[in-house]
């Protein structure tokens, strides 16, 4: 029987006196009791028996139009909104951190009422959400989190427009980078002793705080912790690096169970705000420092005393774990380092 092929459906009775309807579809064979397949009331073994047969018989009638109408499928085609529900929660599925996650469903649900309240969700509605923002930041945070929604239903058929917003110029984050360097480390140091490591990584193997120094176990040192190695994962660029480490963090290093966190002393490592609540609370206790002064600033004074002291962009590079040298030329601009001397201009 080839596709696209119906049986007209067979009323047929069991011996227990219950009626159903027997027919094939696309080769395929089904019995059905009541209606709800179809999404209909429709329940012959509900009625009494003298009325079972010339109800099951208007069961029969309505599968038969609603396949034929329904493009020979018996499956209920989604509703807008249940379309829009199911490839949102797919995407939710998906191996997302918890606040981008938390992130992508609260904008889900602006977009989601919108389709209830319109029936469709318009470009405008779409690009008056970011809109709302007068931070540069927090407008191209919710551009580019809207935009991942608005591309993943576009592509899976769902009826929505692309946005046309594009991003806004932010004014980058400078980190100021410190000058008494040793008399910073000597207060940490008082204060607390994680911190205080944390902030000595940063400076001497020039790691990212939040991310590579916070995940560190003890197998990620080699024997003798002259090096660490870091896997993609745990690294921005995704490439792995291995990471010289200076004698002066050597010797505060204890060694450790290679599979324990080096600051928490478990599997587990602290939470993604650990150090910045450490840092926060240690501030307030001395207030001097000035406020454009944060844990990256050791790693910024880190790369500005490699490069004073090599003049070598592509050491710098490798030290800071940059995708390229490009990248690192772009951080020394930011950091307002000349990356050329008096004598490297020309002679008369």
């Amino acid at each position: 029987m080839p596709n696209n092929s119906l049986s007209y459906p067979k009323v047929c009775k069991r011996k227990d006196g219950k009626y159903y309807i027997d027919f094939k579809l696309n080769n395929k064979r089904y019995r059905l009791f009541s209606g709800r397949l179809i999404g209909s009331s429709i329940c012959p073994n509900s009625y009494p028996a003298k009325l079972r047969y010339s109800v099951t018989s208007d069961l029969a009638k309505q599968v038969y139009q609603f396949i034929v109408s329904n493009e020979y499928s018996i499956t209920k085609p989604l509703s807008t909104l249940e379309h829009f529900d199911n490839l949102i929660a797919n995407k939710l599925a998906e191996p997302l951190s918890r606040s981008y996650r938390k992130t992508l469903s609260h904008l889900s649900n602006i977009l989601r009422q919108e389709l209830i309240k319109k029936g469709h969700i318009g470009s405008s509605f779409i690009e008056a959400i970011p809109l709302k923002y007068d931070n540069n930041t927090s407008y191209n945070t919710v551009r580019r989190h809207l935009n991942v929604l608005v591309n993943h239903l576009n592509s899976r058929d769902f009826p929505i427009e692309l946005s046309r917003l594009k991003t806004r110029k932010q004014k980058e984050i400078l980190h100021r980078p410190i000058n008494n360097i040793q008399e910073i480390l000597g207060f940490i140091e008082d204060f607390n002793t994680n911190l205080y490591l944390c902030c000595l990584l940063t400076y001497g193997c020039l790691l990212r705080p939040h991310q590579e120094v916070r995940l560190l176990r003890w197998r990620d040192f080699s024997d003798g912790l002259y090096h660490i190695n870091l896997t993609g994962s745990k690294v921005k660029s995704g490439r792995n690096r291995i990471v010289p480490v200076p004698s002066y963090i050597r010797v505060l290093l204890p060694n450790g169970s290679p599979n324990n966190n080096i600051f928490s002393g478990s599997p587990k490592p602290y939470n993604k705000g650990y150090f910045s609540l450490i840092w926060r609370r240690f501030k307030r206790h001395y207030p001097t420092i000035e406020p454009s002064v944060t844990i990256y600033s050791f790693r910024h004074s880190g790369a500005i005393n490699i490069f004073k002291r090599t003049s070598s962009i592509t050491k710098l590079q490798k030290a800071m774990g940059h995708s390229s040298i490009n990248v690192s030329l772009t951080y020394l601009r930011g950091l307002e380092i000349p990356e050329l001397n008096e004598e490297d201009m020309p002679m008369i």
